[in-house]
């Protein structure tokens, strides 16, 4: 039977989380590890500092008060035994998008990045969507592109970064990461006793049109697949870099 591994960074308690596991629950046994609260932003960051607590809701869900790399850590090293060990895993479906830069940021797709250093398929799921959260065409992306991935298998060490549009897909592009235009917005307020505290947040002014992109895909309404991988070698610079070497 397939097991298939589900996480997210939007908690536990998200309705994305409950989507993909609706879609993904008719393709194989499923088994739930999720942050216990919300890790948006929280990137590929694991847990050094202090330790963790795993809560086991039932036989096939958990909870972990830690970042979704924490999540898929535990889960394959910890939770599940070895016999048990997932054949994929889904990260999300996130509550908005995941595109160009933002990737890196992404508690989702650091999720799916985990899976994959660690040896099972990774894709990260997302809505790019910022207010309505209609997960009707996210979840038949889901399952379609999970039952594809199940069958025909993924590259070596290759993550996909799923990006789903608004509305009824046009149709699927596979594409590069874009890069946006975008700066920090840095809120000040003071709190109850007197001292300052910071809101950070961005004012996106575009994107790069640059042919081929995720961007380019969601804005012209198509699923956008990124093939992706841990190695971040700007292998074209190394060229240029090379006569540092006689220096």
């Amino acid at each position: 039977m397939t097991r298939i591994l589900i996480t997210n960074d939007d908690g536990y308690h998200s309705e994305g989380i409950t989507a993909l596991e609706n879609a993904l629950s008719e393709l194989g046994d499923v088994y739930v590890v999720a942050p216990a609260s919300e890790m948006s932003g929280a990137s590929h960051s694991l847990t050094l500092a202090r330790p963790l607590r795993i809560r086991q809701i039932d036989a096939r869900h958990w909870t972990v008060d830690g970042t979704p790399t924490d999540c898929v850590t535990l889960a394959l090293n910890r939770i599940l035994p070895p016999e048990e060990r997932p054949h994929i895993c889904a990260s999300g479906i996130n509550h908005g998008p995941n595109l160009g830069d933002d990737a890196t940021y992404s508690g989702t797709v650091a999720g799916a990045l985990e899976a994959t250093i660690l040896g099972v398929p990774g894709i990260a799921f997302s809505l790019a969507a910022s207010r309505s959260l209609d997960f009707a065409e996210a979840i038949r992306v889901a399952r379609e592109i999970t039952q594809k991935a199940l069958a025909e298998g993924l590259p070596e060490n290759t993550l996909l970064n799923v990006n789903v549009p608004k509305g009824v897909p046009k149709g699927l592009r596979i594409t590069k990461q874009g890069f946006k235009n975008a700066r920090p917005v840095i809120s000040e307020q003071i709190d109850p006793r007197g001292k300052p505290y910071y809101w950070i947040g961005e004012l996106r002014e575009g994107f790069h049109a640059e042919g081929g992109t995720d961007f380019e895909a969601i804005d012209e309404g198509f699923v956008s697949v990124t093939p992706m991988r841990s190695d971040l070698t700007n292998h074209r610079a190394i060229e240029l870099l090379k006569k540092w070497e006689q220096s």
